[in-house]
């Protein structure tokens, strides 16, 4: 397969993922034809490298086309912001040197689609805790537990999962693997019928002794932040910038279709369309700051990790970006709400959805308690992993 070398986002394509994206949130279904039409174009192949028949973009790169997407489909953005995430993650450890997931390459080139299965009850700090079990058996690992959040549950057909290895009380490990769709031992229950967000289908994945071979097992560490090597910071950058992106596109796409509204919008003690009242203006002004804010921050992350400026408060930084972007793309669909008047409380409102699309962005990892405990931490000189004594 030739490698792809621009973008594969037609005007023609995000059109189609546009208008059916509403419909996607109102019944609560799976973005399935945007799905088909943007595996088909090289979508997924964004972030795998030329060598492997891909667009070869690294993760500043492929957050700019996630954004872009997700100015006309956030929901089917941040689904498929998944499996970029493991992809990339492979092909930055891959021209690093690292040959250990060339499988994930070679898969993902076959067309293997890639999911996350980090999230659990109970746990905040996904991907460094877990309280899924992980037990070494012959020829691989069994996982039991219950994930959430499963992104991309009706077409994934390799599963970024993790688990607690405890056999030795005195090292548990941090074990992260690959479940096959075809494995035995879990089951997949519908549970997905949430605030936003609709389109991604992120059902949960019960864990029964599921068995992932060694072939699968990406990397066994310890828990917490001691555990943190490339593929974990690698897979957590990727992910958390994509996040971003995701809401930077999605507020962009509120302050277009506010203006479009505004423009047109009339009251009884003005003579000439809302635009030109003081408040309007005050209001717009403050959503295109936060806008203007978003762009330079991500991009100046991005940089840094595609640079290799990358130090020990790295979590600082990123986690930092992910979180002051999507406070700001919050602030952005509620103050538009504000502005736009009654009209944005219907559901056939465009900003309706994004307001709550918008609001979906908090729930995803870091959270603001957990990044502000990360941050926080890292700042003051103590080890992320300390845990808090009282009395």
């Amino acid at each position: 397969m030739p490698a792809v070398t621009e973008s594969v986002l037609t005007p023609q394509l995000l059109a189609r993922c546009r208008e059916r994206a509403p419909g996607y949130d109102r019944e609560n279904r799976f973005f399935q034809e945007d799905f088909d039409e943007l595996k088909a174009a090289g979508y997924l192949r964004m972030a795998l490298p030329h060598e492997f028949g891909g667009l070869g973009m690294n993760v500043a790169e492929v957050g700019r086309e996630t954004r872009t997407l997700a100015m006309y489909a956030p929901a089917t953005a941040l689904a498929l912001n998944m499996h970029h995430y493991w992809v990339g993650d492979a092909a930055d450890l891959w021209r690093g040197g690292d040959k250990s997931l060339q499988w994930v390459l070679d898969e993902a080139a076959a067309g293997e689609v890639f999911a996350a299965g980090h999230a659990e009850h109970g746990n905040d700090i996904p991907g460094l805790l877990s309280t899924t079990k992980a037990e070494k058996v012959d020829g691989g690992y069994t996982f039991t537990g219950r994930k959430s959040f499963g992104s991309l549950t009706p077409v994934w057909t390799r599963l970024g999962l993790h688990g607690m290895d405890a056999s030795d009380p005195a090292a548990p490990k941090i074990v992260h693997g690959f479940l096959p769709r075809d494995a035995k031992g879990y089951t997949i229950k519908d549970t997905w019928d949430v605030l936003g967000m609709r389109a991604t289908r992120s059902d949960d994945t019960v864990l029964e002794g599921a068995f992932v071979p060694d072939r699968y097992i990406a990397r066994i560490v310890a828990p917490g932040a001691a555990g943190v090597d490339h593929f974990v910071a690698g897979f957590l950058t990727w992910a958390l910038v994509g996040f971003a992106n995701i809401y930077y596109g999605l507020s962009m796409r509120v302050r277009e279709v506010l203006v479009e509204q505004l423009k047109t919008k009339t009251s009884i003690a003005l003579t000439r369309p809302m635009i030109y009242h003081p408040e309007v203006q005050h209001g717009m002004a403050e959503i295109t700051m936060d806008i203007e804010a978003m762009g330079p921050h991500i991009e100046a992350v991005a940089g840094d990790w595609v640079a290799g400026r990358v130090g020990p408060d790295w979590f600082v930084k990123v986690f930092s970006m992910k979180h002051k972007v999507v406070e700001a793309a919050f602030r952005v669909a509620d103050r538009a709400l504000d502005l736009s008047g009654g009209f944005g409380m219907f559901k056939k409102s465009e900003l309706e959805r994004l307001f709550r699309d918008a609001r979906a962005g908090k729930f995803h990892p870091s959270n603001p308690l957990l990044t502000h405990e990360i941050v926080g931490k890292i700042s003051l000189g103590i080890n992320p992993d300390e845990q808090p004594r009282w009395g």
